[in-house]
C-alpha cells in the first residue's frame, strides 16, 4: 500500500493526521481499526454462506470471477477444451518469436567485427591507419 511513499512522506502525513485530528486521532485510529476488522467479518460471512449454499469451500480469493468460474463450475476437460484452440496459436507465436531471436542474435554477432577479430580491409596504402570501425557503419 504504502510502496511509492518514501519515510519522509509517511512522517509528513503522520504529523498531518495528528494536526487535523489532534486528540481525537487514537479514537479515529480505533474506529477505523474497528472498521476493518468489520469488513473481514463480512466477507468471511458472505464467503461462508456462499460455501453453504453451494455445497462447495470457497475462500476469500477464489471470490474473484475468473477464478470462480475456473475452480468451481469448469471441470478439467472443460478448461482443457477451452485452451486447446488457444494453445495452438501460442505455440506457433512462441516458435516465431524464438525464431526471430535466434535471427537477431546472428545478425548482432555477425555484426560485431570485434568478437571475430577481423576489421573490413580498405584499399589504401600501408601508411594510413584503418578506420575505426563503429556501431554506426555496422548498421
Amino acid at each position: 500500500m504504502f510502496e511509492n511513499l518514501n519515510w519522509w512522506e509517511i512522517g509528513a502525513l503522520l504529523l498531518l493526521a495528528l494536526l487535523i485530528f489532534g486528540d481525537r486521532l487514537p479514537a479515529v485510529i480505533n474506529d477505523g481499526l474497528r472498521l476493518v476488522r468489520n469488513l473481514r467479518n463480512m466477507a468471511r460471512n458472505a464467503t461462508g454462506d456462499l460455501s453453504r449454499e453451494l455445497g462447495t469451500d470457497i475462500q476469500l480469493e477464489d471470490l474473484h470471477p475468473k477464478a470462480f468460474i475456473r475452480k468451481h463450475l469448469l471441470s478439467e476437460e472443460d478448461e482443457a477444451a477451452i485452451r486447446k484452440p488457444l494453445q495452438g496459436v501460442y505455440d506457433n507465436l512462441r516458435a516465431d518469436v524464438s525464431g526471430v531471436h535466434d535471427d537477431l542474435k546472428d545478425v548482432a554477432s555477425a555484426a560485431d567485427l570485434r568478437s571475430n577479430g577481423t576489421r573490413p580491409s580498405t584499399a589504401t596504402s600501408s601508411t594510413t591507419p584503418a578506420p575505426r570501425a563503429s556501431y554506426d557503419d555496422a548498421t
